[in-house]
């Protein structure tokens, strides 16, 4: 129940190129809290509730528990949820052994576009993709429960 991850800002869209799938997601919280935050997502046509801890100290690990919900559970939950909800398209993308998540953000965050890889230990290697720009990894105005409130509006030539 630990996730071990980096998160990077993303400066070109050359990752549709080599994304395998994507898929539409919206989500809010019940709780924003850093030290458990609990979310609600729903994804194309399911449903999760996901409960994450707070992050180390280089912000690349942290508890996380997920469970899946129907989409109407999912959709009652929403109701409950803190204002501020993220609405996104995430694109997979292999790069060797790992998959990178890119989430195109909508709505109040447009234009910003964040790309995430899951790690099995903190100084794992991983390929850097020429799309990749600088790393975000543990910088709280990054977390999707802190876009919720505080939205990045940011600018980019290729959405």
């Amino acid at each position: 129940m630990q996730e071990i991850e980096r998160k990077f800002l993303v400066k070109s869209d050359d990752f549709k190129m080599d994304a395998y799938t994507h898929s539409e997601i919206k989500q809010g919280y019940l709780n924003s809290n850093p030290d458990r935050a609990v979310r609600i997502r729903i994804k194309n046509e399911e449903g999760y509730l996901t409960i994450k801890g707070r992050s180390n100290s280089s912000g690349t690990t942290r508890f996380e528990w997920e469970k899946q919900l129907s989409k109407e559970e999912a959709e009652a939950l929403f109701k409950l949820c803190e204002p501020g909800t993220i609405i996104k398209r995430r694109y997979l993308v292999k790069a060797g052994i790992h998959t990178y998540e890119v989430d195109v953000f909508e709505g109040e965050n447009k234009g910003l576009i964040l790309a995430e890889i899951e790690l099995n230990f903190e100084d794992e290697a991983f390929i850097k993709p020429l799309w990749l720009g600088e790393e975000v990894t543990g910088d709280n105005r990054y977390y999707n429960s802190q876009l919720s409130k505080n939205p990045i509006k940011a600018h980019s030539d290729f959405n």
